[in-house]
Formats: structure tokens, sequence, C-alpha cells
């Protein structure tokens, strides 16, 4: 998923702000993951700008289609 999520993050750069976390020992990442109750590695969360959920979480590993529909959305 990594190298998908780079190259996404390149080619929304300026459009969406990508933030990466790892599943334990960052504090920041220890409290999203507690705010958006993530349970599971790799999960993703899509957040407005006003910092609310947008749709929910998509849990596993996902297809460059799903992950794509879900970022145009925030465009």
């Amino acid at each position: 998923m990594k190298p998908l999520v780079e190259r996404l993050a390149q080619e929304y750069k300026g459009k969406i702000e990508f933030r990466r976390y790892v599943d334990s020992g960052d504090p920041v990442g220890d409290q999203l993951a507690q705010t958006f109750n993530v349970q599971y590695v790799p999960t993703f969360a899509f957040v407005d700008s006003d910092g609310s959920l947008s749709g929910q979480l998509l849990v596993g590993g996902v297809t460059e289609d799903v992950l794509r529909a879900r970022l145009d959305v925030l465009k």
C-alpha cells in the first residue's frame, strides 16, 4: 500500500494533505487511532478541513480506484 499512497500523495499535492502515522509508539498516531477508533492496519481516514471524518474508514488493503474515489470527494 505504501508505494500507492506515496504516488497518490504526489499526484494530489497542493490539493489534499496526506499524513501517515505508524500503528504504535507515535503519540499523534496513537491519539488519532483513539479518536477514529482505529483497530487494524492499514486504516485510511479521510478528514475534511474542519477535522471531521468524511465518510467511513477504509480498513485493509484497498484498490487504487477506491482510494481515488474517496480522495476526489475531498478535492
